[in-house]
């Protein structure tokens, strides 16, 4: 008995150390990480009927998380606050349509580019005899443009340019189509989508030439976040050769003016 008794202690003192009891199987966690979105942006990523996140963007990060093992919480966040964020690390990745800018590389880590896009401009057909945003600059037209955004910054070339600013893109062809302004910059994808959407803008507005400038698109991640930037770009590479990615952009009829880049 007093043999059964001191087994039966030494057992319990290996299970409360985890050295032995089996517990019986237990599925292994994948871990988890939070990706920060701005769902203001149709068709990339916005809130749908139903209150969900939707777009684009995020259907790529919801398929390359998964094809690269991790579970994932999408939240959404203000432009605004996405790269504050990322940087105190309320966040590990962000996708929200941003442009692999130099500057920004200096401070933050981007993953291969996942789309290749660029600026486009709309004008209201009122507005004869301009072509150009030089001549938009000769006419000192006002043009307007999400704040803190690369569009934002192009116009900031063009001295001639009054430049109004909106918090969301959406807002800014709302007031260009109550003559608040002359004309709209923004991404190709988001300015081609609107103008297809909407048969009041195909009526009085038109395209002021075609894709200003070309840009690529990144998942952003925290410079020291070495290992995980591996991890999604092998991940995302392998979404980008198998025509996932290509899919994507035929579901969500992104256009001609963006492509999907190839992977070296």
């Amino acid at each position: 008995m007093l043999k059964r008794y001191l087994l039966k202690i030494v057992l319990s003192m290996f299970c409360v150390l985890g050295l032995g009891c089996e517990q019986g199987p237990q599925e292994a966690k994948n871990p988890k990480i939070v990706i920060a979105v701005d769902a203001t942006f149709v068709p990339m990523s916005f809130l749908n009927d139903q209150g969900e996140l939707d777009g684009f963007e995020v259907d790529l990060i919801k398929a390359v998380v998964k094809n690269a093992g991790f579970d994932y919480e999408l939240v959404n966040v203000e432009w605004g606050g996405l790269f504050g964020g990322l940087i105190t690390k309320k966040f590990d990745l962000v996708i929200s349509s941003i442009t692999m800018l130099e500057e920004r590389k200096n401070r933050m880590a981007f993953s291969i580019p996942y789309l290749q896009s660029g600026i486009a401009v709309l004008i209201r057909k009122d507005i004869k005899k301009v072509d150009s945003l030089e001549q938009l600059a000769e006419i000192k037209a006002t043009v307007g443009a999400q704040i803190n955004t690369t569009s934002y910054y192009f116009l900031q070339k063009y001295e001639g340019i009054k430049i109004k600013t909106y918090e969301k893109f959406g807002h800014a062809v709302i007031d260009m189509a109550n003559k608040g302004n002359d004309g709209v910059v923004g991404d190709s994808v988001q300015v081609n989508y609107y103008f297809n959407q909407n048969e009041e803008l195909i009526q009085n507005a038109r395209f002021l030439g075609s894709r200003m400038t070309s840009e690529l698109y990144g998942i952003v991640l925290n410079k020291e976040d070495i290992e995980l930037k591996r991890e999604i770009d092998a991940s995302l590479k392998e979404l980008l050769q198998n025509g996932m990615v290509q899919k994507l952009h035929k579901k969500w009829n992104l256009g001609d003016f963006s492509v999907v880049p190839v992977p070296n």
